[in-house]
């Protein structure tokens, strides 16, 4: 039967320059209606080419401004969005007929144009980023069980969920939801000032096309035709990161995109990691600052009893490798974001290790 058209009526987008309110509808960015999470007038959707992986969850991101005002373009790091930008990431599963969630989502089984068909997805949180004149703010909103609206949550949660894995197998985790430090702690790329920052829409994560409803294009050029990002007059000539799933790219180049994605904003020179010494972001050469031949800074679980960050053609004897490849909370790595191990993105870095030629002696 046809889901019944919701109690409320649709809102409009809507930024609030310091109130936080308590639902996610008043935004007016993500909302339901007729069974479907929809999105408002004027909010556009868009994907990166190498996402950051958290336990599998498909992720539906979105933009809105204000009229007359539009992002600077930048080269390198996050585009200038001005006051008044509300950027979203909706966290959800497509579920299985026994409502569990999938490890293997099919994107043409849940996308209703360009939201979500709800009765074939577990909603969890949904994210904001809202550029205010003193600088970013994060928000998380919590689903209810019944998929009709999201609650501001400020204290974090667990989700226990159970994963259909690729294999057929179930496995049951927690998913986590951050508090409003855990936030900070990815999203604070300079440890110095502490200042909130988006990580993903950089102009090299943002130049590749996208299955919009109206049909697909490149998402520099759909943001500046609607008058969202100004300052890039042909994406030939932005930058553009290879997707760590393209098999056609080189391994490194893949795999550097991948720790750059998943890694790069703690451990950077000016990151909360810098400390460290281990910088993954895309900037840094691949050296013993990328953890090649390089001693850990402490000791301690993490690091397995093994001597390197990084041993060239040997990945059982590469720390990283280790972290990444462990759940237990002492040990794993990204330490906050996941709580089940990516195995296609550990495999990828253990190939690549594999493949590095050289020695520690």
């Amino acid at each position: 039967s046809k889901p019944s058209a919701p109690a409320q009526p649709l809102a409009e987008p809507t930024y609030f320059d310091s109130e936080n309110p308590k639902s996610l509808r008043e935004w007016g960015m993500v909302q339901t209606s007729d069974g479907a999470l929809i999105l408002g007038a004027r909010v556009t959707p868009y994907d990166l080419t190498t996402p950051l992986f958290t336990d599998y969850a498909q992720k539906l991101r979105t933009i809105w401004m204000p009229p007359g005002v539009a992002a600077d373009y930048t080269a390198d790091g996050p585009l200038a969005f001005p006051v008044g930008t509300v950027i979203t990431k909706t966290f959800f599963y497509q579920t299985s007929a026994k409502g569990r969630v999938l490890q293997q989502a099919d994107p043409a089984q849940f996308h209703a144009g360009d939201g979500l068909k709800l009765n074939q997805v577990r909603m969890i949180e949904t994210r904001l980023l809202i550029r205010r004149a003193e600088g970013w703010t994060a928000l998380t909103y919590l689903w209810n069980d019944a998929q009709t609206d999201a609650v501001l949550h400020r204290i974090g949660a667990v989700v226990p969920l159970t994963m259909v894995r690729q294999d057929g197998k179930d496995e049951a985790f927690s998913y986590i939801v951050p508090n409003a430090t855990q936030c900070s702690a990815c999203h604070a790329t300079n440890v110095a000032t502490r200042e909130i920052q988006p990580i993903g829409p950089k102009a090299r994560l943002l130049n590749r096309d996208f299955a919009y409803s109206d049909g697909s294009e490149n998402q520099l050029s759909r943001l500046t035709a609607m008058g969202y990002l100004k300052g890039v007059a042909d994406p030939g000539q932005a930058p553009l990161q290879v997707s760590w799933t393209d098999a056609a790219a080189p391994t490194e180049a893949r795999a550097r995109a991948y720790l750059d994605v998943n890694c790069g904003h703690c451990h950077n020179p000016k990151g909360a990691a810098a400390t460290s010494g281990l910088y993954l972001d895309a900037a840094s050469p691949l050296s013993g600052s990328a953890g090649l031949c390089k001693l850990p800074v402490a000791a301690g679980a993490g690091t397995g009893n093994l001597r390197f960050d990084i041993v060239p053609g040997k990945a059982d004897e590469s720390i990283i490798a280790y972290r990444m490849g462990s759940t237990h909370p002492a040990v794993m790595m990204p330490e906050i974001g996941r709580s089940t191990r990516h195995d296609e993105g550990v495999a990828l870095i253990r190939s690549w290790i594999d493949s590095l030629e050289g020695s520690c002696r």
